[in-house]
């Protein structure tokens, strides 16, 4: 399989991981050993053969299409009034990922519907008060008629994924291969249907579709539409490089927790989305469908024993995964 997208000194590797899933012992080992190479290099990875029904996405991606067709007073609609901030529908530029990196940049040229956890484990975390926005109930569009069962069916599918790439990352950290298995059976994780509209003025200085930042949790994956301006990674030597997958490929790339996890060993990598070169070109429409990887709220993010060498110290102090998300999103809403 050819890479995804092709740098002088590095490219994004597109990967396989159908062997793995299918337990064949030898294909197995070599998805762990080439998801390894990614990790540790790049941070980021093409993925095929992982079970996710293209229908459900296609489904997922027209009926959100529909969605931001909507008058601006209906979508508005579902933008959450609870204490989370990850729920329903949030407006056309109101978010600014890169001040999560402290960049003083104006706010990000998308829309978005958010959907949070389907399980509500607000119970369990009843002693917890800071975990409570975490589990929230969803706003979740009904208009038009389908959006919300094709969001929540694409919601479950990226959810099994995740459980699977984890088992392939314990591996390839030289860990038992179900070592995740008890920091997610309460995660927190959330979807993001963005919508990149073809643009009616020009954007502001240093304004992108997304500005450069690197992902909050373990893991991103990624599905996205074809189009003019759109995803690009910092490579080790500095350049920009812009991915754009084939049909039924997914994009994977690690977030901050991973690295802290792993003492840097592997990377949480700046990407953004850039702007179309005809900002008013229809073309330039474009979506994208991403599953960020929460673990359980209370879960330690602390140097993985496989990824300290003797002698060494940990690089990050040890913080829960619900304070690290916190930390992100507050810093995103003060753009």
């Amino acid at each position: 399989m050819p890479p995804a997208a092709i740098n002088e000194t590095m490219y994004v590797p597109a990967i396989d991981i159908a062997p793995f899933l299918s337990g064949d012992p030898i294909g197995k080992q070599r998805v762990v050993d080439t998801v390894a190479a990614a990790c540790r290099d790049i941070g980021f990875l093409v993925i095929a053969g992982h079970g996710l029904p293209a229908d459900d996405l296609a489904r997922a991606f027209a009926l959100t299409r529909e969605f931001f067709d909507l008058p601006q007073t209906t979508r508005d609609k579902w933008h959450p009034t609870g204490p989370s901030k990850q729920r329903g529908y949030h407006a056309f530029e109101t978010r600014g990922l890169a001040h999560t990196l402290d960049a003083n940049v104006p706010r990000d040229l998308r829309e978005t519907v958010f959907l949070g956890p389907l399980e509500d484990h607000r119970d369990h975390y009843r002693g917890l008060p800071e975990a409570q926005p975490a589990y929230w109930p969803n706003t979740i569009p009904t208009e038009p008629e389908g959006v919300d069962e094709a969001v929540t069916t694409v919601y479950r599918g990226f959810e099994r994924l995740s459980a699977n790439l984890l088992r392939i990352f314990a591996l390839a950290l030289d860990m038992p291969e179900d070592h995740f298995a008890d920091k997610i059976d309460k995660h927190f994780s959330i979807l993001s249907c963005h919508h990149y509209p073809a643009l009616t003025e020009p954007p502001l200085p240093n304004q992108l579709r997304t500005g450069a930042h690197t992902d909050f949790g373990a893991m991103t994956i990624l599905a996205m539409t074809e189009a003019k301006g759109g995803l690009e990674v910092k490579m080790p030597d500095g350049s920009w490089a812009g991915v754009q997958t084939e049909p039924q490929e997914l994009v994977v790339n690690l977030g901050d927790m991973l690295a802290r996890w792993t003492n840097d060993r592997w990377r949480s990598t700046l990407h953004r989305v850039v702007n179309p070169p005809n900002l008013e070109d229809a073309m330039s429409r474009r979506q994208s469908i991403g599953y960020f990887m929460h673990p359980n709220f209370d879960t330690s993010i602390e140097c993985f024993p496989t990824c300290l060498n003797s002698g060494d110290e940990p690089r990050y102090p040890t913080i829960t995964a619900g304070a690290h998300i916190a930390m992100k999103i507050e810093k995103s809403h003060n753009a």
